[in-house]
């Protein structure tokens, strides 16, 4: 039994400053790309970034050096080997929560909060961190969000802590992740061996799903971990209960340089177990508790959506799991300041506006295999009517399996 858990709520971040620093993208010539200019060179490898006059414009600006030296000429003949860097210059990203309160630490994880009032009872103590996401911050960097994310807040958090840090034991990072608009329950790895043991549990559950049934029949009662989302959908839903196992794929999108997930019979298997928690016919919308067997990118957002009830406000998904707006041929070759697409006038999926909460979590600890159970508080539009007076986010340890 270790001494360093934490039992007390605790309220952490620093103000995001007004531009972030900016990034710079490396690359070494491969041979078979000798004798290419820099500017198709860049138009061709990383047309998802920018179109021609953008790419233009950034070697234009001085942004690109070949082999340290600032190059201004895009026609520039490039040699096997040589080494490009693009500098992204500074800009200031969209504004976002900065606090996070942690639900739970100890020495292996962090399980954290964000302006919720949580109080956290523990006895236990191992390598990991539980947070409650804010919607609207981003887990890990990705497109407009370089800076302002939870990761960014994890490191500054640790050199603020300790500014001579040089332990490779010390790791915080997110091991999963929420979408944007999401809130709630974010598990936190704080070393290598917590990290690839949580992250191993995630995995094991959403293999399972689409499994044969006497696989599933070996692995039943041995999944690691649990969680159990909260949803306001739009529509009321008859069933009490509903099974969704409609299978999630990509497809092209504008504005979504890997694609978009969506609702496809030809996708990888996903399950998703939806329970009515209340419904409000006044309203036009039902209450529901979901609980996710799989970890697709925005599952819950689109089996939802799949069974004709999108989350309340979700500006992407509509009834079937698709895109609101859809056309995959339509490109935009403007470009913006920085020389990059202008941001899409289409829904995308970082867009926020749905109501969706990461609640609880169940998870069998990493090093101790004791189970931890957490609660994140909820809104109150998430809240039934007879959780209106409820108690805050709690967690809970049980010895054993």
């Amino acid at each position: 039994m270790s001494n360093h858990s934490r039992t007390q709520s605790l309220v952490f971040g620093i103000p995001w400053p007004e531009l972030n620093d900016g990034l710079f993208y490396s690359d070494v010539v491969p041979h078979s790309d000798s004798e290419l200019t820099l500017i198709d060179f860049y138009s061709r490898k990383y047309k998802n970034s920018a179109p021609l006059q953008g790419w233009l414009q950034r070697i234009q600006n001085g942004q690109i050096s070949v082999d340290g030296r600032v190059v201004k000429d895009p026609n520039t003949i490039l040699s096997g080997d040589s080494v490009l860097v693009y500098h992204r210059l500074p800009w200031k990203e969209p504004d976002v929560p900065h606090l996070l309160e942690v639900l739970y630490e100890d020495d292996d994880m962090i399980i954290r909060a964000q302006d919720l009032g949580c109080h956290c009872h523990t006895s236990m103590c191992a390598r990991q961190v539980s947070l409650n996401k804010p919607s609207g911050l981003q887990v890990l960097p990705g497109g407009l969000f370089q800076q302002r994310t939870v990761l960014t807040q994890l490191c500054w958090s640790v050199k603020k802590q300790n500014s001579t840090l040089n332990s490779q034991e010390t790791h915080p990072v997110p091991v999963h992740r929420l979408g944007r608009g999401t809130s709630g329950i974010l598990l936190c790895a704080k070393t290598k061996v917590a990290k690839t043991r949580l992250a191993a549990y995630f995995a094991d559950g959403t293999s399972l799903v689409g499994a044969t049934s006497n696989r599933k029949a070996e692995r039943s009662g041995t999944r690691k971990i649990s969680k159990i989302y909260r949803a306001l959908v739009t529509g009321i839903l008859v069933d009490d209960k509903v099974i969704i196992d409609q299978p999630i794929g990509i497809v092209r999108y504008p504005g979504v340089a890997k694609g978009l997930y969506v609702a496809s019979p030809s996708g990888k298997p996903a399950l998703s177990k939806v329970e009515v928690l209340e419904r409000d016919e006044k309203q036009n919308c039902t209450l529901v508790q979901v609980e996710i067997e799989s970890g697709r990118p925005h599952q819950i957002r689109i089996h939802l959506s799949f069974i004709g009830h999108p989350l309340l406000g979700d500006p992407l998904y509509i009834a079937g799991g698709q895109p609101r707006c859809f056309d995959p041929e339509l490109v935009d070759e403007s470009f913006a300041q920085d020389g990059g697409y202008q941001r899409p006038t289409n829904p995308v999926p970082g867009d926020c506006g749905y109501y969706l909460h990461a609640h609880r979590l169940v998870l069998s600890h990493p090093t101790t295999n004791e189970m931890i159970y957490i609660t994140a508080p909820l809104s109150t539009i998430l809240q039934t009517s007879d959780e209106a007076n409820g108690s805050p986010g709690s967690i809970s340890i049980n010895s054993g399996n």
